[in-house]
């Protein structure tokens, strides 16, 4: 099947895609979401204190993270520019399998590497909570995360994420656009998570959070927690899910929560108190 002016539709597109540096480094891709300077992008993407931005003309600016969701896995940066050729947002809702979809990003140092595929569902992956995604056939490798998948029309969709089997998992793009919406949580934990199965697990389901990174003076980091330890849940819940941690830290006003986890061999349950919305703390009680 043939699209007219599909090579204008895809030009157009690389040009609303970036490149973010993290310190020397590549990290990944992002979308101009707004001409103003807004950029999107996924949270393990924007990791670390010297962030730049480079646009398809060269052009490098230094960003600052203006929101940040480890549960969503999106982050929105700021670069002082106008001008720019913002991306045009589709509604995901409205997506269908079968349709065409298209990929930018920057893979393994290559700028603006485009490839296309086929929509083959939406909604959720088994093992990774009820979260939807936008899953397409479409060849992804470090350096897309972050990038946009469109539709035929040079439309967003969503935001590419990771590889689940043979499938491209992209963050739907009213997902973003709730996350852009949303007022800051008032509980912080600072942390980026995956979901794991636990080697040896001393617990029943082998199921658990790993924390890929604790940001510094967050809660987490006050409470000792360390990237590498796995969250199992509470006293009271057992994690099943993504979506059960976000749900724990609901609500509003300075509170304390007990975790169970796991470190090192993982021969043994600890317990550790984190205090939350209490951006006066200076230290939780340490990891037990």
């Amino acid at each position: 099947m043939a699209f007219t002016g599909f090579g204008e539709i895809t030009e157009k597109l690389r040009r609303s895609t970036v490149l973010i540096h993290v310190g020397n480094r590549s990290a990944g891709s992002g979308v101009i979401w707004s001409s103003d300077g807004t950029i999107l992008t996924n949270a393990h993407v924007a990791r670390g204190r010297q962030l730049s931005v480079r646009l398809w003309d060269g052009r490098e600016f230094h960003a600052t993270v203006a929101s940040r969701d480890p549960r969503r896995d999106l982050a929105s940066l700021h670069i002082h520019a106008t001008n720019l050729p913002s991306v045009f947002v589709a509604d995901s809702a409205q997506v269908r399998p079968g349709e065409l979809a298209i990929a930018i990003g920057n893979p393994m140092g290559f700028v603006g590497a485009l490839t296309t595929g086929v929509v083959h569902a939406i909604g959720p992956v088994r093992g990774l909570g009820p979260q939807f995604w936008v899953q397409a056939d479409v060849r992804l490798a470090p350096g897309n995360s972050g990038g946009p998948l469109a539709d035929a029309h040079g439309r967003l969709i969503g935001i590419n994420t990771m590889v689940a089997g043979r499938l491209a998992l992209a963050i739907p793009s009213n997902v973003v656009r709730d996350f852009l919406s949303a007022a800051p949580p008032d509980a912080w934990l600072g942390v980026t998570v995956r979901p794991v199965r636990i080697p040896r697990s001393t617990v029943a389901d082998g199921f658990g959070l790993v924390l890929l990174e604790v940001e510094s003076h967050s809660a987490a980091s006050y409470a000792s927690l360390l990237p590498g330890d796995i969250l199992l849940g509470t006293e009271d819940k057992v994690f099943t899910s993504l979506d059960d941690l976000s749900k724990i830290l609901e609500g509003r006003g300075a509170r304390k929560l007990r975790l169970r986890f796991l470190r090192g061999d993982y021969s043994r349950v600890r317990r550790v108190t984190v205090r939350l919305g209490d951006h006066n703390t200076l230290r939780s009680v340490a990891a037990a």
